[in-house]
């Protein structure tokens, strides 16, 4: 970050303050030319909130930095968390989908925008700007822009806050959209608006972004300025978006209100119960007191809040240091008490509707709520004595306290209705500041000091009455930082009876404290693991089976399975995201040189045991035992898979609807013994999902050759299952993509049925002669295991790591735009959401792309659409999509040529219309 504010006594407005924030963040920079700085990289400006006046609290860290309470349905956000940064995610992703004409945003900070819906496309043009529909009563507080309805995609001319009447004349004629202060410029607007910050003798002026720069744009701008009306300038609605305000004292509360409400789904509110209180906010503060039902409109923050203490609602309290006073607030009284110096303090109270501007002389100009003649006049004050009087935010009002109990004593002076004459001596006595001065010169270090030491103090409440609070939801990684930091004693561990999501993510919590102080947390990340494994395997716990011998005893039951690639949306279907969340993924079944790459051959024994054989392992094992039958968690066993398998169709008692004392008594039971030859023709850590498909392919033969009668969709979830009792873990998207032929969207829902719905695609980009050459598929040579990229992120998914998980949204997302893509048949978008796939998996994991890799794809980046790593990433196959099959000849002669490694091949790969296939001879 870059801060910087205007220079003293002299204010640049919104369009000169960004020409001196950017030229500032140059000379920070060392630059010496600012036109070559400027076009180097994008860069976000953010306008922290002006003098504040109509809200007083937050004016001297600025409104950017407000506190805003976590939201009740909303996972992985942080208690510290400020409106800055629930802001910057949008304006990150818009600027990320900006084209690199567009460097530089602009953004409002005392807004907080959200955006339900994909964001569209972002047109080249000199000034882009985002808009939102919005009815005329809403937004004739702010600029509009106004589009002829005969040229909807361009700008015909913008007004700063029109009068309701004003929007119904134009609306015949003109589309508008409300101003939602996000701006992008090129270098060449930027250029520009420099020039304007400047007058003609060189010095700075104040010039305003949107009054004036903007109102110079479109057909038929409202201000005249021929050099501005060059600039192209397109506008953007928000689709989805919602507008929320925090430029006031009052907005400040109704937004929180708005947006801790915008869900009322109670399945999706992560807290249990109904908030009594839909308009008081506490946060970083010790409350020591009920508030009553009648109470609204209540903030408090930073602040203690005693027992003594009389609410009549419409209050805002913040930095309040620790006392033990009896205050009466009457209806709108604020108290806002600001660190001064090292040890000092100011003291100002203030109207809930104050707007601190207006002549002091004037009867119209309020304070605390009424004339501040008034307010002088009960004290014997006469207004000269506040210094300056033409504009109350300059008068001084608000006196610097050496002690706490100075600043009580002169609070009950300044809020009585019969002041004490002798505490108005005090206040004369004392050094005071105007409200402009208050924002200069509060000690903002110590303030922040207070309100982490309150934090700390509430994090072990928030642990002890999880039920009621918003622990198990927060950023759990940052929440442990904060315990380590403040040297915080762990909770008691959660009891049995608790959700168990509840559950699972305390012992992750654990276990991160744990391993931030360098001890050992194994066990309770071991213990987390564990139980959500017992979640997602109750399923099978609670649906025994009964297998009986299907077959004649000369038959063998074949099964054999394509593999996948995934397009978009891997990792939102691994639990436990999809279990909060659902999921959403494109795949498609492929089958490699013409052939099922995946194949199990069950056939029947006339000896009571099971045998095991791989064919491409060279392996073999006999089974005689239970205890040898559950040994399936150890990774790297060649017969893993077919032991759990068999345990999830009946051979272990746990799992059979009529148990048996051995394995031999079983088998003998069942018909015979079983002999299982698997072949899986493709190298390990391929990233085509080949464990999870075999795994599949192996209960869908199972289930045939048992009588079990499980469907694809049975089969999948099984293998969900089988995946847990191997302690590998995984999501659902790799046994669906396999069993389930061809292009889908698969997708499931929140919950511990993760039973997906597919959608199927049309092929045409896949089967069409001159698109399907453009589909190649190189192995590298390099393999990976998943095991250990999916626990670290499983274990940011138990954590509600924030990051992650706006990421895993923005994934799941992105799946929906690659469904509608596939229908349309568009190789170029269709290729270039691929490239976005591979983006994200990459800001997911680091090790998604090794270096090796990255040599790799800058070899063929020119000639392709977009690539990825399939599955988990870091070595295996990379899919291409070329940009036409020209180039497509063009990279295997490059990698024939100079091959990445001696075992790196491209292998054929056509789409499967079979996917799962389970036959009998």
């Amino acid at each position: 970050y870059f801060c910087t504010s205007d220079p003293v006594d002299c204010k640049l407005g919104s369009g000169g303050g960004t020409t001196w924030l950017l030229e500032g963040a140059a000379l920070a920079e060392g630059a010496e030319d600012f036109e070559k700085w400027l076009s180097r990289e994008k860069r976000i400006l953010l306008h922290a909130g002006g003098q504040s006046r109509r809200l007083p609290a937050y004016a001297a860290c600025g409104k950017v930095l407000l506190p805003v309470p976590v939201f009740r349905w909303a996972r992985g956000q942080r208690l510290d968390q400020t409106l800055l940064s629930l802001q910057l995610p949008l304006y990150e992703r818009i600027m990320a989908a900006a084209p690199d004409s567009l460097r530089t945003l602009v953004a409002s900070g005392d807004v907080y925008i959200r955006a339900t819906e994909p964001l569209l496309p972002v047109p080249e043009a000199d000034v882009v700007c985002y808009g939102l529909w919005a009815d005329p009563a809403a937004a004739r507080n702010h600029g509009v822009f106004f589009m002829h309805r005969d040229h909807p995609e361009q700008l015909d001319f913008m007004l700063q806050k029109p009068s309701i009447e004003r929007q119904h004349e134009l609306a015949s004629t003109h589309l508008s959209l409300m101003d939602l202060g996000i701006w992008l410029l090129s270098d060449r607007a930027v250029s520009l608006l420099r020039r304007r910050s400047f007058g003609e003798d060189g010095r700075r002026v104040a010039y305003d972004l949107y009054s004036q720069f903007g109102c110079a744009l479109g057909a038929h701008p409202t201000a005249v300025d021929e050099d501005l009306r060059g600039l192209t300038v397109a506008v953007l609605p928000l689709t989805g978006g919602e507008f929320y305000h925090f430029g006031t004292t009052p907005e400040m509360i109704s937004s929180t209100a708005a947006l801790q409400n915008v869900v009322k789904d109670q399945r999706l509110i992560l807290r249990r119960g109904v908030k009594k209180h839909s308009t008081i906010f506490t946060q970083n503060a010790r409350v020591e007191q009920s508030f009553a039902p009648e109470l609204q409109n209540i903030w408090v923050e930073n602040s203690h809040l005693p027992a003594g203490w009389q609410l009549e609602g419409e209050h805002v309290l913040t930095g309040i240091p620790v006392n033990d006073r009896t205050v009466h607030l009457r209806r709108g009284q604020c108290v806002d008490v600001e660190a001064y110096g090292d040890r000092q303090f100011v003291l100002r109270p203030y109207g809930f509707h104050d707007a601190f501007r207006g002549d002091v002389h004037d009867a119209s100009t309020h304070y605390l709520g009424r004339p501040v003649g008034e307010w002088l006049a009960a004290r014997g004050i006469a207004a000269d004595e506040l210094g300056h009087t033409d504009d109350l935010q300059a008068a001084r009002l608000f006196p610097v306290c050496d002690t706490a109990d100075e600043v009580f004593d002169l609070l009950e002076w300044m809020l009585s209705e019969q002041p004490d004459p002798a505490l108005t001596a005090l206040w004369r006595s004392k050094e005071r500041l105007s409200a402009d001065e208050i924002a200069a010169r509060a000690n903002l270090r110590r303030q922040d000091r207070q309100r982490r030491d309150f934090r700390r103090d509430n994090l072990p409440l928030l642990a002890e009455h999880y039920t009621r609070s918003v622990m198990y939801q927060i950023d759990l990684r940052d929440a442990a930082q904060k315990y380590v930091r403040a040297q915080l004693a762990l909770p008691p561990a959660l009891p049995a009876d608790a959700p168990l999501m509840h559950q699972i993510r305390d012992a992750m919590f654990r276990a991160q404290v744990h391993r931030l102080r360098n001890e050992d947390g194994d066990g309770d990340e071991t213990r987390a693991f564990s139980l959500l494994r017992e979640g997602l395997t109750q399923s099978a716990h609670g649906d025994l089976q009964l297998p009986r011998l299907d077959v004649y005893r000369d038959q063998i039951v074949w099964g054999r399975s394509a593999v996948r690639i995934d397009v978009a949306g891997g990792w939102t279907d691994t639990p436990p995201y999809c279990l909060n969340s659902g999921g959403n993924v494109v795949n498609l079944a492929i089958e490699l040189n013409g052939q099922q790459p995946l194949q199990v051959y069950v056939k029947s024994t006339p000896e009571p045991h099971i045998v095991c054989r791989s064919i491409d392992l060279g392996a073999m094992e006999v089974i005689t035992t239970y205890e040898e039958l559950a040994q399936f968690n150890k990774v790297g066993s060649p017969f893993s898979i077919p032991k759990a398998a068999l345990a999830l169709c009946g051979f272990l008692p746990q799992f059979a609807a009529e148990p048996h004392r051995t394995l031999r008594e079983c088998l003998q039971a069942f018909g015979g013994g079983i002999e299982i030859t698997l072949l899986a023709a493709i190298p390990a850590g391929s990233g085509l999902g080949t464990s999870s498909i075999l795994a599949a392919t192996v209960l869908g033969a199972l289930s045939d050759f048992c009588g079990l009668g499980w469907d694809k969709l049975t089969v999948g979830n099984r293998t969900l299952i089988l995946e847990q009792l191997l302690t590998t873990g995984g999501g659902w998207q790799d046994q669906f993509g396999g069993v389930l032929h061809g292009v889908k969207l698969l997708q499931t829902k929140a919950g511990f049925d993760q039973t997906p719905v597919a959608r199927w695609l049309p092929d045409t980009l896949f089967m069409a002669p001159e698109q399907r050459a453009c589909h190649l598929l190189y192995y590298t040579g390099i393999t990976r295991t998943a095991k250990n990229i999916l626990a670290e992120i499983v274990r940011g998914m138990f954590l509600n790591c924030g990051t992650r998980l706006r990421l895993l949204d923005e994934m799941k997302e992105h799946a929906m735009d690659m469904f509608e893509v596939l229908q349309q048949g568009d190789l170029e978008r269709y290729g270039r959401l691929v490239r976005k796939t591979w983006q994200q998996n990459k800001l997911l994991d680091a090790g998604t792309e090794p270096e090796i890799v990255a040599q790799l794809c800058r070899r063929i980046d020119d000639l392709c659409w977009g690539y990825k790593l399939p599955g988990a990433g870091g070595g295996g196959y990379l899919y291409m999509v070329a940009k036409d099959p020209e180039a497509a000849a063009r990279i295997r002669t490059l990698l024939l040529e100079h091959p990445l490694t001696e075992s790196a091949r491209f292998v054929d790969m056509k789409l499967s219309h079979k996917g799962l296939q389970v036959s009998r001879s």
